[in-house]
């Protein structure tokens, strides 16, 4: 438990780090996104980003489990 709560805050710590660069990426802007803005505020979430990034680490996952 203690390994994985180290390695969560690792991986939290490192998107945090590179969040400048992944930004450049496009994740969050992609067609399909919802986004609703009103007179005083803006609601946004992003569907089919999420959906890739839960794309990409499952296929990531998969490779290094296998190996």
């Amino acid at each position: 438990m203690q390994r994985l709560l180290i390695t969560f805050g690792l991986g939290i710590a490192a998107i945090g780090i590179l969040y400048p660069y992944i930004k450049h990426l496009g994740l969050g802007q992609l067609p399909g996104d919802i986004v609703l803005k009103g007179e005083n505020s803006t609601f946004y979430f992003p569907v089919v980003s999420c959906i890739a990034i839960s794309l990409i680490a499952s296929l990531l996952l998969n490779l290094f489990r296998s190996s």
